[in-house]
Formats: C-alpha cells, structure tokens, sequence
C-alpha cells in the first residue's frame, strides 16, 4: 500500500454517513457510550486505501494489504466494549495493529495502547496514520505477537486482533481484574470470540459470538 495514497478528507464518508454507523453499532448491541463516542471521533476513512475511503464506514471488513484486513466496525466495537470490563484501564496490549484502526479506538478509552505487528509494511504504515492523527499514548512496534510485549506487562486489557490458538504467554501478561478478548478457533473450524477475566491465577471464560479473523502466524514479515 502507498503512504501517499492514504485518504486525507472525508469526501464521500460524510458526517450523517458515521452517524448511520453509530447508530447502527447500538442497534446490533453496543451499549456502552464510551466506546461509541470514541468510534464517532476515531476517522476510519484514514485507516484504509484512498480508493476505499468511501466504503470506510460501511460495517464491513476491508483489505489493507498482505492479506489483511480492517475488521468491521461492530467487531472493533465489540472487542473495545469486551475490554472496557477490565477494572482498570492504564495499559492496553493489542496483538496484531493491522491498519492501526483498533489502537486508535483503545487510545481514547486506555492511558497507554502497545501495539505489535509482525508484518514491518503495516506497522511503519500504522505508525505514520497514527503520527498523522496526533494520537501520541500508542507504542507500536515490528514484532512476534505470540511474545507480547513482556517488557511492559503486566496489562488491564489484551485484545489478539487474528484468530487461533491463544498463547500462554498472553495470560501470563494479563494483570489482577484483567481482560483478555481474543477470538479462539473452535475443533469445528469456526472462531468466537472469547473474553478472560483474570481473577488470582483463575480465568473467568465468556463467549461472546462467533468471529472470523485471519489467522494469528509466528514470527516476523
């Protein structure tokens, strides 16, 4: 994807156009106004290709390249609101910056977001969008995902934004009253979407509907 090329005004994704999708998210079950208000300020038209800008606030998934997508706006909400029951919200790890969409979106509800990537074009991509849009309590780098970030655990809330068999590791870095939201591949083939609550060395298990993610990969691209 060209950095050049990224939408830089709202053209065709008017005001009424991002209100319909508000309004939209609540009607599907997003109830809390926090992570509305942050999605109506979070401009997904510049997270994804100029040529797409004017699907931006569709509820749908769009390519950002090398095989990825940006989720859909409902998932990106669901997965926000999921995180939002940590009992706290100083530090935020996501699994996966894609597009940069979902940091942006915890940044306005968490202290501070950590964000890896394995895929080196999406991460320096992200971080532009994100230097771009002054969102400066994101801290992004190229890295293995499957590792966390141990250097900075342990974390209020993890969200895996790719879909697979959840790494120990994660669990490990979750703090006391922690979230961890992830989507889990199922025996059948399927994923759902899954939160943890840490409380002591137990995890409270809810699901929270099925998903479909690109698969969560090891090492580094």
């Amino acid at each position: 994807m060209n950095a050049g090329k990224l939408a830089r005004g709202i053209g065709m994704t008017s005001e009424r156009t991002r209100r319909r999708l508000i309004e939209k998210l609540r009607e599907q079950g997003i109830t809390d106004e926090r992570v509305l208000g942050a999605m109506t300020e979070t401009p997904r038209h510049m997270f994804v290709d100029e040529a797409l800008s004017s699907r931006a606030y569709e509820n749908s998934a769009l390519p950002i390249g090398r095989g990825q997508t940006i989720s859909q706006p409902l998932v990106v909400a669901m997965m926000t609101q999921a995180a939002m029951a940590a009992d706290k919200r100083e530090k935020a790890l996501e699994i996966g910056t894609g597009s940069g969409y979902q940091a942006a979106v915890l940044a306005r509800l968490f202290d501070k977001v950590f964000s890896t990537e394995r895929i080196g074009e999406l991460a320096r991509l992200a971080r532009q969008r994100l230097h771009g849009l002054k969102v400066h309590n994101v801290y992004s780098r190229h890295a293995d995902g499957l590792e966390g970030w141990p250097g900075q655990a342990p974390f209020d809330a993890i969200v895996v934004t790719a879909g697979g068999r959840i790494p120990e590791v994660l669990f490990e870095q979750l703090g006391e009253g922690g979230v961890l939201v992830a989507p889990s591949s199922e025996s059948g083939g399927g994923q759902e979407l899954i939160r943890f609550t840490r409380r002591g060395d137990e995890f409270e298990r809810e699901s929270l509907g099925a998903v479909s993610f690109v698969p969560l990969l090891q090492g580094l691209d």
